[in-house]
């Protein structure tokens, strides 16, 4: 169990913790490549993408790239490290259509579902995320967890990302809820875990790309433990 007062309200991340980024992300660039007639190794490309993106996407958590530079340079960078002879002119068309067909994928972790029918008749459920609004929103929905939700905070529509205080202060303000009485749960320890707990609530950490252990929060290796945090 957790070192807090029961709580009331539970925040989760979406990508990588409820929303199965790297399966969609696959089957998204699978669309888009077929559709574009690029011919090449698909595998060879999400393995480089895939340390790619993550360093990308922690440049613009700490607003040293832009989000237009994060969609466009991580494609670029993946490119030139697979040495694949692509079309500069292409890449506005290629990251459009990602973003486009991304959120009509739908695949969610093995027991999301489950889990949130469980959770919901306890607490209040809110979803808190550094992704672009409308492609959150449209996962969300796509994907059948808006039952479940009450609160959508993205860092797009609050200005500032996670780890920052000021979305997790915004969220506790619009979810009219205190730090004390919430948990946030996800797969970064630097954005989800540190984050929370720096503005006081509690956390648990899905270590759903084995990050190192650490002793800051419960870690859980999969969606079904947390049921027995709570």
């Amino acid at each position: 169990m957790l070192d807090k007062e029961k709580p009331s309200d539970l925040f989760f991340d979406l990508d990588h913790t409820l929303w199965d980024f790297e399966k969609n992300s696959s089957m998204t660039f699978e669309r888009v490549f077929q559709e574009m007639r690029i011919q090449l190794a698909l595998e060879n490309f999400l393995l480089a993408y895939e340390e790619i993106n993550h360093r990308f996407w922690m440049l613009y958590r700490e607003n040293k790239i832009t989000q237009l530079e994060l969609r466009h340079q991580r494609l670029i960078h993946t490119f030139q490290t697979i040495d694949y002879d692509y079309d500069p002119n292409k890449i506005n068309q290629i990251s459009d259509l990602y973003i486009r067909y991304l959120s009509t994928f739908t695949h969610l972790f093995e027991g999301t579902i489950p889990l949130l029918e469980e959770l919901k008749q306890k607490y209040q459920i809110h979803i808190i995320t550094n992704g672009f609004e409308g492609v959150q929103q449209r996962k969300i929905e796509n994907s059948g967890l808006s039952p479940f939700v009450d609160k959508i905070i993205t860092a797009e529509k609050v200005g500032y990302k996670k780890p920052n205080p000021i979305i997790f202060e915004y969220a506790l303000e619009q979810t009219a809820t205190d730090a004390s009485k919430s948990i946030m749960i996800g797969d970064s320890l630097e954005a989800d875990i540190l984050g929370a707990l720096a503005v006081g609530m509690g956390a648990i950490h899905f270590n759903s790309h084995n990050e190192p252990q650490h002793d800051y929060c419960p870690v859980v290796n999969s969606l079904r433990d947390i049921q027995n945090l709570l």
